[in-house]
C-alpha cells in the first residue's frame, strides 16, 4: 500500500489548512499582541473547526511569515516554531496532520513533521526549478529523500507540486506540466499537486487529466477548489488541499468559516457516493 492510501483511507481526501500566524523571527511577528501561546491557541481552534466540518486532514504551515525566505536562509527559530505548531494541532485533532515550510523548505518541513508528529509534507519544487517570489528556487527532492531515510521517517509522504503557483516557470517552459509530473514520479515523490497561477485560482480540468494520463501517482488539487467547482475538478483529481475557500469571504488571511467548510465537505461526500463502485 502506498503512503497516501495509508494516510487517507477515504477516496478524494480533502486537506484543510492551518495558517500559523507570524512566527518568531518573521517581520510581522509581534509578541505583544500575538505571542506563541496565542498563535497556538488560534491554530488549535481553527484545526478543531475544520475537523468538525469534516475535512480528512490538516496541513500546518508558516503562511504568515511574509516575505518568504529561500530554504537555505530560513533560521532555526522558524522550524522550531513550526514544529511546535504541528505538534499542537496533531495532539488536538483525530485526523492526520501534515506540514509545509515556505519557501520550498522541504527539509525543514520534514524536521517539523518528524518532531511534531505529521504524516506528510508539501514540497513546491521536488524536481526542476522555478523563479519564486523569493528568487531562484531549485529542486530539493534529493536532499529530502535522504533526510527522510536518515530520520527513519519512511511513513512521511511527500506531496510535490508541478508548475506551482506564485512564480515563473519560464526556465523550464520547454517541459509540459505532465512531463514535470513524470519527473516527480521518477524521482520518488508520493503525489503530484496541480495548481492555478495564484492562491484561489484553480487548475484546469485539462491539466488534471493530462497529468492523470501520464503518471500513476495520486493527483491533488493545490489551489482554487471551491463548492462551485469541487464536483467538476474532483471528478478527475484524487483529492484537494483547500485553504482560502474555508476562510471567511474566501480570503486566506481571514478566520475559518465553518459553514463554508461544511458545505464544501457535503458536496465532496455527495460526489464520493456518486462515484462509489
Amino acid at each position: 500500500m502506498d503512503r497516501i492510501s495509508r494516510i487517507f483511507p477515504k477516496p478524494k481526501p480533502v486537506i484543510g489548512m492551518v495558517h500559523l500566524r507570524p512566527l518568531p523571527g518573521s517581520p510581522l511577528y509581534d509578541p505583544a499582541t500575538m505571542d506563541m501561546k496565542r498563535i497556538l491557541q488560534i491554530a488549535r481552534d481553527e484545526a478543531l473547526q475544520l475537523e468538525d466540518a469534516g475535512v480528512d486532514g490538516l496541513q500546518v504551515e508558516n503562511m504568515w511569515d511574509i516575505p518568504y525566505l529561500r530554504s537555505a536562509d530560513i533560521g532555526p527559530e522558524t522550524v522550531a516554531a513550526l514544529a511546535v505548531g504541528v505538534y499542537e494541532v496533531a495532539r488536538s485533532v483525530q485526523v492526520p496532520v501534515g506540514a509545509e515550510c515556505h519557501m520550498n523548505a522541504g527539509d525543514l518541513a520534514l524536521a517539523a513533521a518528524v518532531a511534531g508528529g505529521a504524516r506528510w509534507i508539501r514540497v513546491f519544487e521536488w524536481c526542476n526549478a522555478f523563479i519564486s517570489q523569493s528568487g531562484y528556487t531549485e529542486a530539493i527532492g534529493g536532499r529530502v529523500s535522504r533526510m527522510r531515510k536518515g530520520l527513519q521517517a519512511g511513513d512521511v509522504a511527500c506531496l510535490c507540486d508541478v508548475n506551482v503557483k506564485h512564480g515563473s516557470h519560464y526556465i523550464i517552459h520547454d517541459r509540459s506540466v505532465e512531463e514535470q509530473a513524470m519527473d516527480v514520479e521518477a524521482q520518488d515523490g508520493d503525489a503530484v499537486i496541480v495548481t492555478g497561477f495564484d492562491t484561489g485560482t484553480p487548475p484546469t480540468v485539462e491539466r488534471i487529466i493530462a497529468c492523470k494520463q501520464r503518471v500513476c501517482l495520486p493527483i491533488l488539487l493545490g489551489s482554487g477548489t471551491t463548492c462551485e467547482n469541487a464536483a467538476e475538478l474532483l471528478r478527475y483529481a484524487d483529492g484537494a488541499i483547500v485553504g482560502s475557500h474555508f476562510k471567511r469571504d474566501g480570503h486566506w488571511k481571514n478566520p475559518v468559516d465553518t459553514q463554508r467548510a461544511r458545505a464544501f465537505m457535503m458536496a465532496v461526500e455527495t460526489l464520493r457516493k456518486e462515484l462509489a463502485p
